[in-house]
């Protein structure tokens, strides 16, 4: 009996050749824990796990290493800590979700490709396969924004992702790659979404994920893949670069989100978001039972809010479509990395940190699941229609890897509902499985029988789990406590303002809302007070606003005194039109090409070769990061500053008159009077105010143009004149204009 092996790029894919069954066996029982079972047509691989069981497997998830050229460390610390980290772990597969280079200059403001960085990144990678012991082929690695920026197509002489990515040198060229780890007892399909514009473009106008509606069928494919065989439950997992709030919705108005529903995907994995903005990046999504394509603006809440799960066990019923979407911390600054563990289709994960501490023992509870993260409705159902596997109840399991062998596991757990945490529950562990089988690595997986039944309880926080394990050595490591419900409710866990904008707001469907909201407030600020003094004859005054006093006649005499300036007037009308129609500046959108297209508010008009000539709005709604800054931070302040400019002018030269003698209506000077002559005298506070404020406004313009000038390459005065200089030439003719009262 004969099998064969070609080499393919740089990783491996069995073929028919001859080489001997004995020579074949060894090299898949040198690798590290997993092996090549089958290659399915399409790329949809097939893999087992040899972890000892039946019932468990794990994998490793690293996001946004950003290998850069300025920060060496980053690439240093990834091969001297992952290498040793993944040996230990032996993960049956790594997933690197994106942004595996940087791209950008040491001030941040010019974003490229730079192939030393992907150098490095195949150097980093290969050393870290080999430290590791692992087999190359289960590293899967995805193309983030960053490792996009300037790439104008798959396949071009800078689309250095095709070139040194371990996707790449192995042959998935897809957007969509499938891998399925099976154990003897059920299959888990892992499936990695690149979602990145087919026409990268340089940063900042590169920010979102833009599913195609073909990408969009070709996961459905692949999620659909094992439907015809109902013989082993399916896990079913995806992973990608871009939390959901970051993606736009395709062509046909179809999302991530409507898949992953149909599917019933357990997690998407992701990345992108960092840890700047919190550590509760998480967010579940549920159907609303109305339309899946129907793109909710806002989620206010981790968990959105809904009626209470009943219980529904009739034939047929099932529960309702769920996913839990899981942003992961950078290894940038961070230093993240992520282990998910599923323990008979329970899937649970831990987050270490590896730039505070030098991780010795890892634990990861396994089961019961965390309330606060768990699929509730799932589980309820299961749980309350009896459909659950009660084998996968009665223990309470954990996985524990370690460099030092493990003379002590103990689970405790504690009942909170007397105010403090009161030990309710002790018992010590016992290891679990084929401990020879898994001695390749310093995982163990650890179980304890328990009557679960004992902590059924309405409230998903009583009570809650954690795990000691002690080495021999002596030193003891302490897991996380964390609560859980047998009977599947959820824990209530709440976003603070900054996980709640980068999480909860879907910011692809924002844009257009924001934007029109925008300009049309500015043009109505314009546009209403000069109808009413034109069309209606209506005239606020100083003296109207005094007479009749009031919010509306206020509101309405400052803005008119903006319309009797004709020059500034029409001068913020035209600019606001030629911001709707015509386009902003041009620029270098590429990374090593002189190609110059234009931005609108549409996006950047790109001319496509391949769709004969036809310009293409790339980057939209990616533009939105420079088109809101630019009307809500510089046109809308300057707007506002003009206006209180004119409007002082008119109060102090009703102040020169009354102080001078000038004034008709000598009898209104006393106390209102000396109030006003506090801010409006000669000294003019509150004209100095407002230049202070011009000023703010030339400052954030100024950092605009200087950031845009430097990320696409662009002279002022060349290739954004009307974007540059309008706003600063109407601000300050309106402050020269006030300094002079007649």
């Amino acid at each position: 009996m004969e099998a064969t092996y070609d080499e393919v790029g740089r990783g491996r894919s069995f073929r028919r050749s001859k080489i001997p069954i004995t020579i074949l066996l060894l090299l898949i029982f040198s690798s590290s824990g997993v092996y090549a079972s089958s290659e399915e047509s399409g790329g949809r691989t097939v893999i087992e796990a040899r972890t000892g069981q039946d019932s468990v497997i794990w994998v490793v998830q690293l996001s946004d290493l950003h290998f850069s050229v300025h920060h060496p460390d980053r690439a240093l610390d990834f091969k001297n800590i992952v290498g040793p980290a993944l040996s230990l772990i032996n993960p049956s597969l790594v997933l690197i979700t994106g942004d595996l280079t940087d791209g950008k200059s040491k001030d941040l403001l010019t974003m490229k490709q730079n192939e030393d960085e992907w150098l490095e990144y195949e150097n980093v990678i290969n050393e870290v396969v080999k430290r590791s012991g692992l087999n190359k082929s289960i590293f899967y690695d995805l193309r983030g924004n960053h490792d996009n920026f300037g790439v104008p197509a798959v396949g071009s002489s800078v689309d250095f992702f095709s070139k040194y990515s371990i996707n790449g040198q192995i042959g998935r060229r897809g957007n969509v790659n499938s891998v399925t780890v099976e154990t003897g007892k059920r299959k888990h399909l892992f499936v990695g979404v690149d979602t990145t514009m087919h026409i990268g473009l340089r940063g900042p106008t590169n920010l979102l994920g833009h599913p195609t509606d073909e990408l969009l069928s070709e996961l459905d494919s692949q999620l659909s893949q094992w439907g015809s065989q109902p013989t082993k439950p399916v896990t079913k997992i995806s992973f990608g670069h871009f939390p959901l709030s970051f993606s736009a919705s395709s062509e046909s108005q179809k999302s991530l989100k409507d898949v992953f529903l149909k599917h019933s995907v357990s997690a998407y994995l992701c990345g992108h978001l960092h840890s700047s903005f919190g550590k509760n990046l998480k967010r579940h999504h549920q159907s609303s039972g109305i339309s899946l394509s129907a793109n909710n603006l806002f989620q206010l809440d981790m968990r959105p809010s809904s009626a209470e799960i009943s219980k529904n066990c009739s034939f047929g019923a099932v529960p309702i479509a769920e996913f839990w979407e899981w942003e992961m911390g950078d290894w940038r600054k961070n230093r993240a990395m992520r282990i998910v563990a599923i323990d008979r289709g329970h899937v649970s994960y831990v987050d270490l940190d590896f730039k505070s501490k030098s991780l010795k023992t890892i634990i990861l509870p396994t089961f019961p699941l965390d309330s606060r993260f768990m699929s509730t409705s799932l589980a309820h159902h299961g749980y309350e229609c009896q459909h659950m596997v009660s084998s996968s109840y009665d223990t309470v399991r954990a996985i524990v890897f370690s460099h030092s062998l493990i003379v002590g596991v103990v689970a405790r757990v504690y009942d909170s509902s007397p105010g403090f945490y009161n030990l309710v529950m002790e018992a010590p562990m016992r290891e679990h499985g084929d401990a020879a089988a898994s001695s390749s690595s310093g995982a163990r997986i650890y179980a304890v029988p328990w009557n679960y039944r004992a902590f059924e309880d309405p409230s998903p926080d009583r009570f809650w789990l954690q795990i000691e394990a002690t080495d021999i050595t002596g030193r003891s490591i302490l897991s996380e406590r964390r609560p859980f419900s047998v009977n599947g409710l959820s824990s209530k866990v709440s976003w603070t303002w900054n996980e709640f904008r980068v999480m909860g707001c879907q910011w692809a469907a924002l844009y257009h809302p924001i934007l029109w909201s925008a300009l049309y407030c500015l043009i109505l600020i314009l546009a209403i007070p000069k109808c009413l003094l034109i069309v209606f004859k209506k005239r606020y005054t100083y003296k109207t606003f005094i007479a009749k006093k009031g919010l509306i006649t206020l509101t309405l005499w400052i803005l008119q005194e903006l319309c009797r300036i004709p020059v500034v007037w029409f001068g913020y009308m035209a600019y606001i039109i030629y911001l709707i129609f015509f386009p902003w500046f041009s620029g270098n959108v590429f990374t090593g090409v002189d190609y110059r297209a234009y931005m609108t508010i549409m996006g950047w008009a790109v001319t496509s070769s391949g769709r004969n000539g036809k310009h293409d709005y790339i980057g939209h709604p990616d533009v939105m990061v420079v088109v809101i800054p630019h009307l809500v931070f510089v046109v809308t302040p300057s707007i506002l500053v003009t206006i209180c400019l004119f409007a002082e002018r008119e109060i102090y030269k009703e102040h020169v008159r009354s102080v001078s003698g000038k004034k008709e209506d000598d009898h209104s000077r006393g106390k209102k009077r000396s109030r006003i002559s506090l801010f409006f005298s000669n000294r003019r506070v509150i004209q100095k105010l407002l230049m202070l404020a011009s000023l703010a406004v030339y400052w954030k313009h100024f950092k605009n143009c200087w950031a845009l000038a430097k990320a696409y390459e662009m002279n002022p005065v060349l290739h954004f004149p009307v974007y540059a200089f309008t706003v600063p030439v109407l601000l300050l003719y309106a402050i020269f204009k006030t300094q002079k009262v007649q």
